[in-house]
């Protein structure tokens, strides 16, 4: 298999551990530097048909920088590799780095907490990432890093693998449907795409084509018209001509007029006086209104007048007395 040159210097280190790892089960790997290739091949003592496939595994992800210490885990029977191709699913180059370092995260924290869920080893390299674990493991590490860059965040999918943890411990709900525990995420960055005002709404197909309109002709001839001289065909278009003048000046005159009438008025509500009691008038009750009226009014001298108290009189003696002495 031809590779890059910048693992030459790892590979050419770690090759004898390679060679002891698949002698155990009978494959012979090669290495060579001057082609820039790998090859592995079965002998005679090989006894597992699958090695011959674990052993190309191997060799696949030690070329996208597995190291070999993990890499050499393939040769067991509970593990399986999954190679997923990132490099084509962006156009954007830009946009490609953003969303693959999304998904390595701050540190490589998202890397870590999704390799501590899945129990998998997780390896972000140029345009593929290599996972190296369990069958079930895999297949959630394909689905977080599809969606991630698919431009969907991976911490949902991350959360949802913690909540997936905590149900799978207790025995009761195992067999259970879990949907209605697991969070639903829903878009909200999406723009909303407006709605036409006039929605043409789409007839039924029909594989006959639409009835041919009847032309000027026809329509004479079903009305009889085609069969008339010229002379009275024209005083009929003139006469419809002088009929739809008509009706569209009363309408103009009509327009016109409506400038002209005047708006409707509210009525005013005049206060209505109570109507007099019906009966006799008390004419001393009367009397004795006009009397209190009068005595009411400024200026007006009281109708019995009070007496003359003793200290009015002594004062206005006093001032007699004092105006004759002064004379």
């Amino acid at each position: 298999m031809e590779r890059a040159t910048y693992r030459e210097a790892y590979l050419k280190e770690c090759w004898p551990l390679v060679e002891k790892a698949l002698g155990e089960v009978h494959i012979k790997p090669s290495l060579d530097l001057i082609e820039g290739s790998m090859t592995v091949c079965t002998t005679k003592k090989t006894f597992d048909p699958y090695a011959i496939v674990r052993a190309r595994d191997l060799i696949k992800l030690l070329a996208r920088s597995v190291p070999f210490e993990q890499a050499v885990r393939i040769l067991q029977d509970d593990t399986a590799c999954d190679i997923i191709k990132i490099g084509t699913m962006v156009r954007s180059r830009e946009r490609f780095v953003k969303r693959r370092q999304r998904l390595i995260g701050p540190k490589g924290s998202t890397l870590k907490a999704l390799e501590l869920l899945t129990n998998c080893y997780v390896m972000v390299q140029g345009n593929t990432v290599s996972a190296l674990g369990p069958y079930s493991g895999l297949k959630e590490v394909r689905k977080v890093v599809l969606d991630t860059m698919k431009n969907i965040h991976p911490i949902y999918n991350i959360k949802t693998l913690m909540i997936k943890r905590e149900l799978s411990k207790d025995p009761e709900l195992r067999m259970q449907n879990w949907e209605r525990f697991l969070p639903k995420f829903r878009h909200k960055n999406l723009a909303k795409r407006k709605e036409p005002k006039k929605k043409s709404v789409k007839k039924e197909y029909t594989p006959f084509p639409p009835p041919q309109p009847e032309s000027k002709v026809d329509q004479e001839l079903a009305t009889g018209e085609f069969f008339l001289r010229e002379s009275v065909k024209k005083r009929k278009k003139m006469e419809e001509i002088k009929v739809k003048q008509a009706t569209a000046l009363t309408k103009k005159q009509e327009e016109r007029n409506k400038a002209f009438i005047p708006p409707k008025e509210k009525p005013l509500m005049k206060k209505t006086a109570k109507a007099p009691r019906e009966g006799k008038l008390d004419i001393e009750a009367i009397k004795d209104k006009v009397k209190k009226a009068k005595t009411k009014k400024l200026g007006a001298p009281p109708l019995n007048p009070a007496p003359p108290t003793s200290s009015t009189t002594d004062k206005k003696k006093k001032k007699s007395d004092k105006a004759k002495s002064k004379g």
